[in-house]
């Protein structure tokens, strides 16, 4: 079993996948800790890439997150699954924003990618709105071509479903 899970930032990406992995006995690799540096700078392409292709390689996997764009068709092609968390922008920016608080009260349980610092919220809600802007198109229509080469493919559109999902 190898599961892709990707959405825009704050969408419980990260809690299903580790739920997911936990219970199929999957390797879990989240994009955000080889995507970006412990500053929040995007790292070296080629860094990512050799990260990203050595978890593709692997047999078993649950890889949570989306990461550059330019890796997707590779990640789909080698996905049994493919699950895209792809909520209304105002529930992200709900979610991001009680993770944001617990963060900043010290009682966040996990962060993305394992990263000390927070990002500060301004620039976190404005990389969502650029994402939702820009790029969910963009993963939508990779999805459906996913779905279209026969990779089962979830949708998961409120919140309550991160709750549900089942593989």
């Amino acid at each position: 079993m190898r599961i892709a899970i990707l959405g825009n930032a704050g969408g419980g990406k990260s809690t299903l996948a580790r739920r997911l992995a936990s219970e199929h006995g999957l390797p879990y690799a989240e994009v955000d800790s080889f995507l970006w540096t412990p500053d929040w700078e995007l790292t070296p392409e080629a860094e990512y890439e050799a990260r990203h292709g050595a978890v593709l390689a692997g047999e078993r996997w649950m890889l949570d997150g989306m990461g550059r764009l330019g890796s997707l068709d590779t990640r789909f092609e080698r996905a049994t699954a493919v699950i895209l968390v792809d909520l209304p922008l105002w529930q992200h920016y709900w979610l991001a924003a009680e993770r944001q608080a617990a963060w900043a009260a010290g009682t966040a349980q996990e962060t993305p990618g394992g990263h000390g610092k927070r990002p500060e919220t301004r620039e976190l809600f404005e990389f969502m709105w650029t994402v939702d802007r820009d790029v969910m198109p963009q993963i939508r229509a990779a999805v459906a071509k996913a779905e279209g080469s026969g990779t089962s493919v979830y949708r998961i559109t409120d919140v309550a479903d991160l709750e549900t999902v089942r593989l």
